[in-house]
């Protein structure tokens, strides 16, 4: 059985330089991961900041972070049915549906928590529907997901009513996306997130070890560390710096959304990279009569897939509820085409078995980037759709590119 997951059964050998060689040879042969996306990221954000001086002030810095946190989790959902070369066109409008579910919630004066634990059951229950009807019943998934997005659009009026909306009046849900950590959480946060990284960067070299598996050279494991560990010194500081304007409401800190959407990245990141769900997923993704050959239950990891995916995506539609303060009947509509837009700009594979968590996530930051910058700048949203599109489908171009040059290998 092959699969096209560079995580999965790949021997580490060699020294670093021999390391580093195999990885230009693999750039040069078209499998680029996410270094466009990096490369983009940084190409933006040097552009914007010298176009616009309002980007890389305090205040915008805290509100890129805010502003990419709902579409950074809808973007984590969909890596999920995109690694298996399918597609979720509702998982906008499942976002909606849920927030429905915790304003309707909130409103019947149930616990806060009680609020958010209704709407992210919703979207299991909707991904469970949807798996179901693509694993069992066989239909497509892009008929399947289109229907559901008409669908839902209809049951979140039925939910809001027409032309309604539903203000949040729960503090504990605005904190979310509208509060920060004081500046001691802050750093507690950057110190327990640097030892957990140590400590999984090491305990996975004891496993391989213990399992037979090759290891990398120990010293890409303490660039990894350093590298982490400086780039969250940055932002932690930069953060923690007062970026209100009146003395009298000082605002500075880590926004508590960071956190949230950082260990949802993290456990994610853990079933995809550490159990053996996750070397289903991609192998089912590289190539699915191989996988059932071997054994694997294709119709279950299909529906387990679709229901991740619409539970991260009821997530993102509590984390854009908490942003806006409100939710109305058309919440979520077009959410999830910068959600695809978003794992596609960083190196998710629309071809099946191939792409990581952290590709959504600088995805995510390359489209908030686009949105924040243009809007800095005074241009209105159909300029920013138009960059939008551009850059996906460069994506998309060098994504399929990259394909047949591998293929072209292969032979």
């Amino acid at each position: 059985m092959s699969t096209t997951n560079n995580t999965i059964g790949t021997g580490y050998e060699g020294n670093i330089r021999e390391q580093i060689s195999g990885y230009f040879l693999k750039v040069k042969s078209g499998d680029m991961g996410s270094l466009p996306a990096m490369i983009g990221l940084i190409v933006l954000a040097i552009l914007f900041s010298i176009m616009s001086p309002v980007f890389l002030t305090s205040l915008n810095f805290a509100n890129l972070f805010n502003q990419a946190a709902a579409l950074i989790v809808m973007a984590m959902g969909l890596v999920f049915v995109l690694i298996l070369a399918e597609i979720d066109l509702s998982a906008g409008v499942t976002a909606g549906v849920s927030a429905a579910m915790l304003v309707i919630g909130l409103n019947a004066e149930l616990h806060w928590t009680l609020a958010i634990a209704i709407a992210v059951v919703s979207g299991v229950v909707i991904g469970y529907f949807i798996g179901i009807i693509v694993a069992k019943v066989g239909i497509p998934s892009f008929v399947v997901t289109l229907a559901c997005f008409l669908a839902f659009q209809g049951l979140q009026l039925l939910i809001i009513g027409s032309g309604g909306l539903y203000r949040i009046e729960s503090s504990e849900i605005l904190a979310i996306q509208n509060s920060n950590l004081s500046i001691v959480q802050g750093w507690i946060f950057y110190l327990v997130s640097m030892l957990l990284l140590t400590y999984s960067g090491f305990a996975a070299r004891r496993r391989r070890s213990r399992n037979g598996q090759p290891n990398r050279p120990i010293t890409f494991l303490y660039v990894k560390i350093a590298v982490a560990g400086v780039l969250g010194l940055v932002l932690v500081a930069a953060l923690n710096l007062e970026r209100s304007s009146n003395k009298a409401f000082p605002i500075h800190g880590v926004p508590i959304v960071v956190p949230v959407v950082l260990a949802l990245w993290v456990f994610c990141t853990f079933i995809l990279d550490r159990t053996k769900f996750g070397r289903y997923v991609y192998a089912l993704g590289g190539n699915p009569e191989a996988a059932r050959r071997a054994g694997i239950q294709v119709n279950n990891v299909k529906i387990a897939v679709f229901t991740i995916c619409s539970t991260l995506a009821a997530i993102s539609g509590i984390i854009s509820a908490s942003r806006i303060g409100s939710v109305d009947a058309s919440m979520g509509r077009t959410m999830v085409l910068s959600g695809i837009a978003a794992a596609v700009v960083g190196g998710v594979s629309l071809f099946g078995g191939k792409g990581r968590l952290s590709q959504a996530v600088i995805g995510g930051f390359v489209i908030a980037i686009i949105d924040n910058g243009l809007g800095l700048m005074g241009f209105n949203a159909g300029i920013n759709l138009l960059i939008t599109g551009g850059v996906l489908l460069l994506a998309a171009s060098a994504d399929a590119i990259s394909r047949k040059r591998g293929n072209v290998v292969v032979r």
